[in-house]
């Protein structure tokens, strides 16, 4: 059936119930799973600075999202290796996380996405949005949705 999850983690206490999720379905189908993290890119606030200021920005920028983005999936990995299920790693920056979870969840060739929502309610999903819904409608890869 699913040979391959892919499964989108932030390092929230969100992000931690997927990742066991996701090694708990992947033990029960001999799965193997793909972590995956999508680091914001600079904010736009910081363009307006002068070109050596924006570029020591940058630099701390990428240096905080990358080092954020490998302790969790590094986390991600070791929670995977004591489970003995194999495990892969990706990391993107990125504004347009929904677009990019379905687009490398693609490039991965994952048949399945697992992403655990906030389940807001309409209010909720209106003011902040929807990452599941909006992978949802970007993805053909099948998806499981844990509230």
């Amino acid at each position: 059936m699913f040979k391959h999850i892919f499964v989108p983690v932030d390092g929230s206490e969100l992000s931690v119930r997927a990742m066991d999720a996701s090694l708990e379905l992947a033990l029960k189908l001999g799965a193997r799973v793909t972590g995956f993290v999508c680091e914001p890119d600079i904010p736009l606030a910081a363009v307006n600075a002068s070109p050596t200021t924006f570029a020591r920005k940058i630099e701390a920028h990428e240096a905080r999202t990358e080092a954020h983005a490998h302790a969790v999936l590094d986390s991600f990995a070791q929670r995977a290796r004591e489970c003995g299920v194999p495990f892969e790693s990706e990391y993107r920056r990125s504004d347009q996380t929904d677009a990019t979870i379905a687009e490398v969840a693609d490039l991965v060739q994952a048949d399945l996405i697992l992403m655990v929502t906030h389940g807001r309610g309409l209010f909720g999903e209106m003011l902040f949005g929807s990452h599941t819904k909006n992978v949802m409608s970007r993805t053909k890869v099948a998806m499981l949705v844990l509230h």
